[in-house]
This record gives C-alpha cells, sequence and structure tokens, in this order.
C-alpha cells in the first residue's frame, strides 16, 4: 500500500493516483476513506500513514473507520448521526403502526358496544338480526385480527432493524476503543475505564493501576525505522496480553506506553504480575527471522499504584506514573510499586539524575 499512496509532490493528478490506489485494495471510494488517502498521500500525518500502511491491502471498512476517528473526530459524528436518524425513523414507524393498532381496537370496541345495543333493545328470536350481527362482527374480527398481525409483523421488523444499528454502534464503539496497531484497547477507552475506578467504593480497595513503558524505544526508532518499531510495538502488546488474565484490562496509551487495570487483586499478586511481564518481555529474541538482524534487548519499566491509594482517577494515574519513573530511573527494566513518601525520594533522585 505504501507505494501506492507514496506522497508524489510534482503529480498533477492526486485525485487519479489516490482513487486508483483505493480501487486496487478494495477500499470503497467514499469520501471519508478519500480524506484518509489523501493525508497518506501528501505525507503531512507520518503517524496516520503508519497505521494505514499497517492494514496491508485487506483493510476493512471498520478497520478504517477506527483510524478516521481516532485523527479526524468528524468521521465519528457521521457514524452517530447515521445511527441516530436510522433509529429514529424506526421508533416513528413503530410509534405509528401503535397509533394504529390502538385505533383500530377503538373501532372494533365501538362496533362491538353498537351491536350488542342492537340485539338487547329488539327480540332476541330475530333470525335475521342475530345473521347480521354476527356476518358483521364475523368480518370486523377478522380485518381487526389481520391489522394486529400486521402491527405485529411491522414492530418485529422494525426492531430488528433497530438493535441492527445497536450492534453496529456496539461494534463501532468497539472498533473505535481499539488501537489499530496493537488490537488493545487505546487512550479512550483507558481514560473512561480509568475513571470507572472511582464509580464503585466496593472494588476500589483491590483495584490497581500499572504504567509500562518500553525502555529506550526511541533509540529503537531512529537506529531501525518505524515499521520495525511497529512490529515491536505489536509484539509487545502481545506478550502483555499473553502474560496476564483474561479480565485484566490493557490499553496502549502512548506510543510505547501501556496501561493495565487489574481488579480484585491486592498488592502481592500486582508485582507478581509486572515481574511475570517484565521477565517474559526480556526473555524474548526480537531478531529478524530474514536478514538475522537482532533488535534487542527489548525491556519494559514498570509502575503500579493501587486505588486505595488515592482519591481519584487524576491521582490514581499520576502516583502510578511517579512509580514508573522511579523504576526508570533506578535503571530501567524493572518494577516500581508506589509508596507513601516517595515523592521526596523521587524529587531527590530526579535531581540527582539531573545533575
Amino acid at each position: 500500500m505504501s507505494t501506492a499512496i507514496a506522497p508524489k509532490a510534482h503529480n498533477p493528478d492526486v485525485a487519479g493516483q489516490i482513487t486508483y490506489a483505493m480501487r486496487s485494495m478494495g477500499i470503497a471510494p467514499i469520501p471519508r476513506n478519500y480524506e484518509l488517502f489523501y493525508e497518506a498521500y501528501i505525507g503531512s500525518n507520518p503517524a496516520l500513514t503508519r497505521e494505514l500502511a499497517a492494514l496491508g491491502n485487506s483493510a476493512t471498512q471498520e478497520e478504517l473507520d477506527a483510524i478516521g476517528a481516532k485523527y479526524f473526530p468528524h468521521h465519528a459524528g457521521r457514524v452517530f448521526d447515521n445511527a441516530h436518524a436510522r433509529l429514529t425513523i424506526g421508533l416513528d414507524t413503530v410509534l405509528r403502526a401503535l397509533r394504529q393498532e390502538q385505533a383500530t381496537l377503538q373501532s372494533y370496541n365501538r362496533l362491538l358496544g353498537e351491536t350488542y345495543e342492537n340485539i338487547s333493545s329488539r327480540s332476541h328470536n330475530s333470525a335475521e338480526l342475530l345473521r347480521g350481527a354476527i356476518d358483521m362482527l364475523t368480518v370486523a374480527t377478522g380485518d381487526t385480527m389481520a391489522q394486529g398481525e400486521k402491527t405485529v409483523e411491522n414492530v418485529v421488523q422494525r426492531s430488528q432493524e433497530m438493535d441492527q444499528v445497536r450492534k453496529e454502534l456496539d461494534e463501532y464503539k468497539r472498533i473505535a476503543n481499539t488501537d489499530a496497531l496493537t488490537r488493545l484497547a487505546n487512550r479512550r477507552a483507558f481514560e473512561d475505564r480509568l475513571a470507572s475506578i472511582f464509580d464503585n467504593k466496593l472494588t476500589r480497595p483491590t483495584t490497581a493501576l500499572v504504567l509500562a513503558d518500553i525502555d529506550h524505544f526511541k533509540r529503537i526508532n531512529d537506529t531501525f525505522g518505524h515499521p520495525v518499531g511497529d512490529k515491536i510495538l505489536a509484539t509487545v502488546a502481545s506478550i502483555i496480553r499473553a502474560n496476564v488474565r483474561h479480565d485484566v484490562f490493557v490499553a496502549r496509551v502512548g506510543g510505547e506506553e501501556f496501561a493495565l487495570i487489574l481488579e480484585a487483586t491486592n498488592i502481592d499478586e500486582v508485582a507478581t504480575v509486572c515481574e511475570r511481564i517484565r521477565r517474559a518481555l526480556e526473555t524474548t529474541p526480537f531478531k529478524n527471522s530474514r536478514t538475522r538482524v537482532d533488535y534487542g534487548p527489548i525491556t519494559l519499566s514498570l509502575g503500579a499504584c493501587m486505588a486505595s491509594e488515592a482519591v481519584d482517577s487524576g491521582e490514581l494515574y499520576n502516583k502510578a506514573d511517579l512509580a514508573l519513573y522511579c523504576a526508570k530511573n533506578a535503571g530501567r527494566n524493572c518494577c516500581s510499586i508506589y509508596q507513601e513518601g516517595m515523592q521526596k525520594d523521587f524529587t531527590k533522585s530526579w535531581l540527582i539524575y539531573k545533575n
């Protein structure tokens, strides 16, 4: 893909080049996709270009929309506006059907009342009157039942359509909250989850936040290039995910930064998990299978804090971040758990490090 959309400053047919690239990759030529490829073509946003290139030649519309929502907020607005319009139409149709059903039942009830009055005011032996009443009620009942069946069918159909919209919105939210490179949760999803920790006073004391940072990652990018850096990021993400429980929330919150939220845990278990992740990454070889170039060692520094040590999500993040920097100042490739007094010790060690 990168060669098909590589910037060509003097090419007068930019639109043609972009359209050709999209068509050759099977990408729908809709405006929001064109905007993505245009930005990649002119090279104004390197991060966007790398994420788009990482999708290869089998990008789905959902993956493209996730990138679009990340770099162009108005993309997400279009999706939700469209969903809102579809839901509004569906609800309006259901309400009209129910109103029609109500009107039909009211007419039927009036007919029953009138028929009863006619029969009651005359001789019950009048066969002709009874026959006429029965015929009239039979037709009215059949029409009412048919109308009812039609209403039910209409409501069911519209309900299914609205449920499909809901599923599409749920899927879009999942994609919009997923980091395209690592397939972990992204910063947006992390901030929502972090804030929710303090919504439940019962589970908060047994919840922990861990922040992790790949050591010297800028040097890796500068030495081997961003494509290699992206592969390393994806591998690190998979190693983190493989070394925690399935219910642990894992996110990529920055370039080489990751976050974990562990629930129903304690400080000893948190330390054990951090060490397991650190050790697993430290012992993983990072080599190019074709050229045999060794990109390693790749190591991770981690900082952790229990939610019981903070009054809100902002303080929890800051204390975990403080623990992370203490781990880096201690030589990297280690884990640090937040403790009272760490701020003073950290300030002192930071000043020594700066001098």
